[in-house]
């Protein structure tokens, strides 16, 4: 049986795809790292409402995001043949979805807090890691050839999670937390 650890990042350094070796601290890895972590958060906001009717379109995310962490965790050319490739429909599906549910909710009218139930609050925190995500992602674009494609994905995945977070708390008759400004 192969063993979990390796070993080899022991000194502060990982390997990308092709095999070449950032400190674990370089933005590429930071880059793809939050990645996985929006798509571990997107995991437990599907397990905390298993009947929604958006965990199936959660899962092509979850799926979609996998293909961006392997674009990101690579850096050769040669090896983009091999590497899956991102969906040609990922963008229109995700504006489809919240333009749905956009179609249903009540107009927009205040800033809306997180809370009020786990997976409205949930569907806030994969947001907000979702947009630290593209922060780092065009960070690393301004040294780094990365596909456009990745960032308007994450762009529109931000919005249809805030959407998505209106929407759990409307279907479950969950009023919205609406933040009251200064005072």
């Amino acid at each position: 049986m192969a063993k979990i650890y390796s070993k080899t990042g022991d000194k502060g350094s990982t390997s990308l795809v092709a095999g070449r070796r950032l400190s674990k601290a370089h933005i590429r890895i930071a880059a793809y790292g939050s990645v996985d972590e929006l798509n571990a958060h997107i995991g437990l906001l599907t397990d905390l409402d298993k009947n929604g009717d958006w965990n199936a379109f959660l899962h092509s995310v979850q799926n979609e995001l996998f293909v961006v962490g392997s674009q990101l965790a690579n850096d050769d050319e040669k090896m983009k043949e091999h590497l899956p490739n991102l969906s040609p429909t990922m963008i229109a599906d995700l504006e489809r979805e919240i333009d749905k549910y956009t179609a249903i909710l009540p107009e927009l009218k205040h800033f809306i807090l997180p809370g009020g139930h786990q997976a409205v609050s949930q569907a806030h925190v994969a947001r907000t890691v979702c947009r630290r995500a593209e922060r780092e992602i065009i960070k690393l674009s301004e040294t780094e050839e990365i596909d456009n494609q990745i960032i308007i994905i994450l762009n529109r995945l931000s919005d249809y999670l805030f959407v998505l977070s209106r929407f759990i708390a409307f279907v479950n008759k969950i009023p919205e937390k609406i933040w009251q400004g200064l005072h």
